[in-house]
């Protein structure tokens, strides 16, 4: 009887394993490297943009993704570039997001080095099998003309350089519109939320299809 048992257990067990092997083995994973404006500062982590990206990939059927966020609110393209070959080690990722370089730009750092950063980023993505979709920024202009066009500059220039997706403005429609951005002028409401998902998804949708 307890023989009988026991091999009853054992059959139940090797075929609740097979039924998931399966499911295990077609998720992806998408890796989102960014800053505050992805690490849901100041607004609810259920209604900021990378979970409504989650609702929205289960809506569409595209169940085999598994998104993983990385965002650290304050982070750097150095920090970000320093952390990378972690995070693709650990999970290795068909697809990255690289949103990041707003701080370098309000902190006024050369574009030189925010760009050679990026590009460190986008090579290490590359280089491990997956792809790469950089998220555009700007900057006020009250840092100049000269500064912020060659910030501005930075993004679709990598872009064409290694031929990877852009996400040309990642504020676009936000950042000049009443409601959409925090009183500290720099994060988007929850309001927002939406239209950075929005702007984010055209670009992204026929890489995951």
């Amino acid at each position: 009887m307890h023989t009988a048992l026991v091999y009853v257990r054992s059959i139940i067990f090797l075929v609740v394993t097979l039924l998931a092997l399966p499911v295990a083995a077609n998720q992806s994973t998408l890796l989102i490297v960014g800053d505050s404006l992805s690490a849901a500062y100041g607004v609810p982590s259920e209604t900021a943009w990378v979970q409504l990206l989650r609702n929205r990939l289960e809506n569409n059927g595209l169940t085999g993704w598994e998104v993983v966020n990385a965002s650290i609110s304050g982070e750097t393209t150095d920090g970000g570039a320093r952390r990378l070959p972690g995070l693709l080690e650990e999970n290795d990722p068909e697809v990255v997001i690289i949103e990041l370089g707003g701080n370098d730009g309000l902190r006024g750092f050369p574009p030189n080095v925010i760009e050679s950063n990026l590009a460190s980023m986008i090579e290490k993505v590359q280089s491990s099998g997956a792809s790469a979709v950089l998220v555009g920024m700007q900057i006020p202009p009250n840092y100049g003309q000269r500064y912020t066009e060659m910030f501005a500059d930075i993004f679709p220039k990598l872009s064409d350089r290694y031929d990877t997706a852009l996400v040309p403005f990642f504020l676009d429609g936000i950042y000049n519109q009443d409601g959409l951005m925090q009183d500290d002028g720099i994060h988007p409401t929850e309001e927002a939320q939406t239209k950075l998902l929005e702007n984010v998804w055209p670009v992204l949708k026929p890489i995951l299809q």
